[in-house]
């Protein structure tokens, strides 16, 4: 039967990147080659629909993925995203500094990966947080929550954009319905789940010699208009095109606003902009900003491949009827879409540990369901994204991340950073059936 083919190909990559150890992209192309075999395919059949699969995904995704790179390498090293981070702590003053560093970092986490993300801000938040003489986990907890947030909800960052892909969501509505899912998400995982601990809890000693930021002068800083606009301008074009999309989809400038706003086009035309404004503007030379473009692209090859590899699972599952089989089975089944695909991103989650490889398997399994049972691709992306999140423990790289930047004892990483990511993700499922009931 098609569902134990499915079964023993989870298992097996359970096995491979739990016990083995193996990487992920191996993992999935071997488990790729074993559902096919299962399922009847022969080898060649096989081969053919995997490398489908690695070409159609890699096709969609590879601009998207390697543009929001560059963009958020550009902005980490003209200063941009510490030109925003403090002047929004000005601007909201010191007893809101918490309120002010969870903001910072939902907007400077559109653009940057999360990982990125820590390397840029935790820092300023050890600074901010010893000026203002509070906790630095009173700060850090919600700026990681809103960070982890953005990138599992929020397109263009590469795990929900690849899932958009395999449900065939429309990338500016699901971009516009996770960020209103993501703030209730990381305003209750943060700012309000860090007022359950004492403040002697949140207090940490600040690690030594982990880390090494670049400190710039006033003068070498872009300004904040022109560092905001440029962090948000994908996400204000492909809005854009969203917004004339349902609004006035027969109108003159409807043609102009589907090439703007495609997320491909919205990312090229941020990273030219991005070359000026976080680079030869500031005195920058040509050469200098192109290193910063190549660093970039060099640290993206392994998502690319995961995602890649998820994708051609995808593609077996379509090629084998698998999914066919699996939209039969539900369509008489009670049980929520929604809630089937981020049960099974979740439970992948915590059984391997990649939210990628999690969200791009959930997806894979699912995404019949969209077409037998008629729910919104968007919020089914936004379902996986959720699970996808779930309780983070030893085996996700985020978890060390945390735990190494805090300098904390594994307990202690467990109680917020494990406990927080969850809070994320079951607010993200609450939100997403909420909206389902409005769609």
């Amino acid at each position: 039967m098609p569902i134990i083919s499915v079964t023993i190909g989870v298992v097996l990559l359970l096995v491979l990147m739990m016990v083995c150890k193996l990487n992920a992209f191996l993992s999935l192309i071997i488990v790729s080659l074993a559902v096919a075999m299962l399922e009847g395919m022969t080898p060649t059949e096989a081969i053919g629909s995997i490398e489908s699969g690695l070409g159609g995904t890699l096709g969609h995704l590879t601009m998207i993925i390697i543009f929001g790179g560059i963009l958020g390498k550009l902005m980490t090293d003209s200063g941009g995203a510490q030109r925003i981070a403090t002047t929004m702590i000005s601007a909201f003053g010191e007893k809101r500094t918490q309120l002010a560093a969870v903001f910072t970092a939902a907007i400077v986490g559109i653009a940057l990966f999360f990982e990125t993300g820590v390397v840029v801000l935790i820092p300023l938040v050890f600074t901010i947080a010893l000026a203002a003489r509070v906790p630095v986990l009173y700060l850090g907890m919600p700026v990681i929550a809103a960070l982890i947030t953005m990138h599992g909800f929020v397109p263009p960052h590469p795990g929900p954009t690849a899932v958009a892909n395999v449900f065939e969501a429309n990338i500016g509505l699901t971009m516009i319905l996770g960020i209103i899912i993501a703030i209730p998400a990381f305003v209750l995982a943060g700012p309000v789940y860090t007022k359950l601990f004492k403040k002697e809890f949140l207090e940490i000693e600040i690690p030594k010699g982990l880390f090494n930021p670049k400190e710039f002068k006033e003068e070498e800083l872009p300004k904040f208009g022109i560092s905001l606009f440029t962090a948000l301008l994908p996400v204000i074009l492909i809005a854009l095109q969203t917004v004339v999309e349902l609004v006035a989809p027969d109108s003159a400038i409807a043609p102009i606003t589907n090439f703007i706003g495609n997320a491909n086009v919205a990312l090229l035309i941020s990273v030219i902009v991005a070359i000026f404004t976080f680079g030869l503007n500031l005195g920058k030379k040509m050469p200098e900003v192109m290193q910063s473009l190549s660093e970039s692209v060099s640290g993206i090859g392994m998502i690319l491949l995961i995602i890649a590899g998820g994708g051609a699972f995808k593609q077996v599952l379509v090629d084998s009827h698998i999914d066919q089989y699996i939209s039969d089975l539900m369509s008489g089944s009670s049980l929520s879409p929604l809630l089937l695909t981020w049960l099974i991103a979740a439970i992948l989650r915590i059984a391997v540990g990649s939210a990628t490889v999690a969200g791009m398997t959930a997806a894979g399994i699912a995404a019949p369901l969209v077409a037998a049972t008629g729910v919104s691709p968007e919020l089914m992306v936004l379902a996986a994204g959720a699970g996808s999140v779930t309780f983070s423990h030893v085996n996700d790289a985020g978890f060390w991340i945390y735990k190494e930047y805090f300098n904390l004892s594994i307990g202690k990483t467990i109680k917020t950073w494990s406990v927080m990511v969850t809070i994320i993700s079951l607010v993200g499922l609450a939100g997403v059936l909420i909206m389902d009931l409005f769609m």
